[in-house]
């Protein structure tokens, strides 16, 4: 089974599976959070992206571009993201239960920093922020700051072709 297909059924699985335990049990509310959507996040970067994963996790990246450069990754089914440290690329993506993501951020960490700069604890301590503050923060990346997607093609000037800001998990 292709991976992107197994992502796409695991993730319906586990969405029926909440489904369940919330009508069984109202008095108690099941989310996805934690560590398995960090894990869900970190295989789309390394299915769709130029990012190679580390073995083993590392406290403020997840892998390494093949420019060398290290790349965090965060997720969430939320409307907003968590950032510590200033890797050299952060890649943030909303997840969505039906497979579908959509990139949220994409380019370096110094220009989140640079923004939530005079938030105490940044840099330091694991702070959350607004999915829309950060895409506006990542429309404004060039293209040559970003982490390559795995298709991505230039042109013969060296843009590359930007795809619709959803994607589909599934490989159809």
């Amino acid at each position: 089974m292709p991976k992107h297909k197994a992502l796409a059924e695991g993730l319906a699985l586990v969405f029926q599976g909440i489904a369940h335990l919330n009508s069984t049990f109202p008095n108690r509310k099941f989310t996805v959070d934690g560590r398995l959507v960090g894990d869900i996040g970190e295989i789309i970067a390394s299915l769709e992206y130029d990012v190679m994963l580390d073995e083993v996790s590392q406290p403020l990246y997840d892998g390494v571009s093949s420019d060398g450069k290290r790349v965090q990754v965060k997720a969430t089914f939320k409307d907003s993201l968590t950032f510590k440290g200033t890797p050299d690329y952060f890649l943030g993506f909303k997840l969505f239960p039906d497979g579908n993501y959509e990139e949220i951020y994409n380019g370096p960490g110094s220009i989140i920093y640079d923004r939530y700069a005079h938030r105490r604890g940044i840099g330091t301590t694991l702070l959350s922020f607004p999915n829309v503050v950060l895409k506006q923060l990542s429309s404004a990346v060039a293209p040559g700051s970003r982490v390559r997607k795995r298709d991505m093609q230039a042109d013969e000037d060296g843009h590359e072709d930007m795809q619709s800001a959803r994607h589909d998990i599934i490989c159809i």
